[in-house]
Parts: structure tokens; sequence; C-alpha cells
């Protein structure tokens, strides 16, 4: 049994006009994810994977079934009501890293701090690069950055605003073994530390073993692992 789900998908289904015909991404897919949860979702490219974090996000809309997130059923929203939604309960982790490159590393840590009028922004700003190891790069900009730095940054992003859900999209992707290792340990050290939510989009199979549910992609549709 699941308490206090923090988000739910009840029968969701997505396709897209294929010329003419419906190209069934998604179909019927029913879950739900607890508070502090560590969920993995796995499968083969072209499987949904990316395709279901974007609806559980609510930046875009099933063609069929009903997203509910912190109580707030998505479909029900639009699309600034969504955003601000977001805003105040998810932090993402992209594989593509996602900074802002015109913003230094403390300034993109600051950002969605000041989105959501936190007052002490710089603060915890600079708390959470120290946390991730990245005092000494405050005034660098992502160019500046090895890719192991900048997802460093984007878990200090991620984790500052102290969100409900954490969403990760292979989020070791364009990083090298021992860099995506160091990654992951970080990632899952503070998502242990704070008690958020994780649901994870992944290849690896020894990354998604790491987490305490494991719900396989194939052709659209999940099936819960063992």
């Amino acid at each position: 049994m699941i308490g206090n789900p923090v988000i739910e998908v009840f029968g969701v289904s997505k396709h897209v006009d294929n010329g003419g015909e419906a190209l069934v991404i998604l179909h019927e897919n029913s879950f739900a994810v607890g508070t502090g949860e560590s969920v993995a979702i796995v499968g083969a490219s072209g499987s949904g994977k990316s395709t279901l974090l974007g609806l559980l996000a609510g930046l875009d809309l099933p063609s069929a079934g009903r997203i509910v997130l912190a109580g707030q059923d998505l479909a029900r929203l639009d699309e600034d009501a969504r955003a601000v939604l977001r805003g105040r309960v998810l932090g993402f982790v992209f594989q593509s890293f996602q900074l802002l490159p015109s913003l230094t590393a403390l300034e993109n840590v600051m950002l969605p701090l000041e989105l959501a009028g936190v007052v002490a922004a710089r603060s915890t700003a600079l708390a959470w690069l120290e946390r991730v190891g990245l005092s000494h790069r405050l005034n660098h900009y992502p160019k500046h950055l090895s890719g192991g730095e900048q997802q460093r940054v984007a878990l200090a992003r991620a984790f500052a605003p102290q969100p409900l859900l954490i969403l990760a999209d292979e989020p070791t992707g364009n990083l090298d073994a021992a860099t995506g290792h160091q990654i992951i340990e970080l990632m899952f050290e503070i998502n242990a530390e704070r008690q958020t939510t994780l649901i994870l989009v992944t290849h690896d199979e020894e990354i998604a073993a790491r987490c305490e549910r494991r719900l396989r992609m194939h052709g659209g549709s999940i099936a819960e692992l063992a």
C-alpha cells in the first residue's frame, strides 16, 4: 500500500497524429508514488519513458486518463497554473543539465528560489553549492564547468527549493562512467537526507536497482518489476 501519494496516474495514454493515423506512445498506464519513495522507470529507447516523465511534470497532457500531482488534477489546470505547481512541488535533473548559459553557477541555483519568493535565495544557493562540492566555482558560467560540475549545479538547483518530488531523466547520460557514478551517489545521498520523492528514468539497470521500486516500460506500457 502507498500512503500519502505525491503523484497518481490513472489509465494514462498518449498518442499523436502520424499522417492521419494515431501513433500510440503510452497505453493505459496506472501507478502511484508515495512520499519519500524512489522509483526507477526503465526500458529501451523509444519505449515512452521521457514522454511519461513530461506528462508527470505537466509539460504535456495525456490523450486519455488523469494525472494527480500533489492533490491537483493536472488536466483541470491551465498552462500557467501547471507552471506555478511545478515551481512549487517539482525539481528536475536532466541528461543535458539545462543550465542557463548566461548565468553563473550561483545564479542558476538562485533562480528557482527567487521565482518561488525565497527571501534568502543567495545564502540558500551558496549552502547548496557547498553541499555538492562547488563552493569554489560559484561565479563560473556553465561553459567553464565540466559535465560533472554542471550536473552538480543541476542537483543543487533541483534540491534547493525543497520540492516534494524530483524528476530525473537519464541524469548520467552525458557523463563518463566514473563521473556518472559520483553523481548518482550524490543524488541518492541528498535524496535520503531530504526524504524527497524521486522518479528516475534510466537505461542503467545498476542505477535502477538503487531505487525502492522499478517500473519497466515496453511498447508504451508499464509493468512493475519484483
